[in-house]
């Protein structure tokens, strides 16, 4: 996530990105200081020496794609665990992320019904079909799915007890329907909510504005903490503490920014 989501981002756009999250111009990464930090690790670590016990860690479940295992998720997840004990920050000592996107027709699979893991799903935008009429019924549905795939069948030991963040970037495959995709991670965090796992939403403002849009204050992704990249430095990651959450009611909880070739977190007091 971080490391794709940096790399196709602040490389492309990066001035832009940063003028639109409010921070200053990109700096030269500074050394960490004493400020308790958080790391965040996927598929592009494997294999790579991690330093211990970090003031909280987050995990990719995924391997860059919403329907893939990150294959070091295990190990990495062994990893994580010696974070610093008990938590020294407002963040859960470990915490999982998952890749986004709402492929539609273009994805190698999308439902036709509103059940899915052998249980019916109440849907709030209607019945999916393979005609469906509503495309954002079937959106909630893969939404749902996805995240039933990843608490389920990623190798995640008791799902309920870790925070998710739904990673949402313009590197994965979206529709041009912002309701539809809003719609997509609504299902998402639906089925997250219903094992009683809280979620929280990881991007920059440029890219939720062009993948979700304003989202309504009654949606269920309102008043979720957000998660924000953008930042090149520690201080400018403190400085994004003070811009707006990605939906209505929502706090900025957690910022990020990269240090050493590794994306550090910093946790807003």
């Amino acid at each position: 996530m971080a490391n794709s989501l940096l790399k196709t981002v602040l490389t492309v756009v990066t001035t832009l990105g940063l003028v639109l999250l409010g921070s200053g111009p990109a700096t030269a990464a500074h050394s960490r200081s004493s400020d308790p930090v958080g790391i965040d690790v996927s598929w592009p670590q494997c294999g790579k020496t991690l330093p211990k016990q970090p003031a909280f860690a987050i995990v990719g479940v995924n391997n860059g794609l919403a329907n893939t295992t990150n294959p070091c998720l295990a190990s990495e997840l062994a990893w994580a665990n010696t974070a610093k004990s008990p938590a020294v920050t407002s963040q859960p000592r470990v915490a999982l992320y998952v890749n986004t996107a709402n492929p539609g027709l273009q994805g190698s699979w999308w439902p036709t019904s509103n059940t899915y893991g052998g249980a019916a799903v109440a849907n709030p935008y209607g019945t999916c079909t393979s005609a469906a009429q509503d495309f954002k019924a079937c959106s909630y549905m893969y939404g749902y799915a996805k995240a039933y795939d990843d608490a389920n069948l990623r190798g995640v030991s008791s799902p309920a007890s870790y925070l998710w963040w739904l990673d949402v970037e313009t590197g994965n495959t979206w529709q041009s329907d912002k309701a539809a995709n809003v719609a997509d991670l609504e299902g998402m965090t639906a089925y997250f909510g219903s094992i009683g796992a809280p979620v929280g939403l990881y991007s920059t403002g440029f890219q939720w504005g062009q993948i979700a849009g304003s989202v309504p204050s009654s949606s269920p992704l309102a008043g979720l903490p957000s998660w924000l990249a953008g930042a090149q430095s520690l201080s400018g990651a403190k400085s994004n503490c003070s811009l707006p959450g990605l939906t209505p009611r929502s706090i900025v909880a957690v910022t990020q920014y990269p240090s050493g070739g590794l994306d550090y977190n910093f946790a807003c007091p």
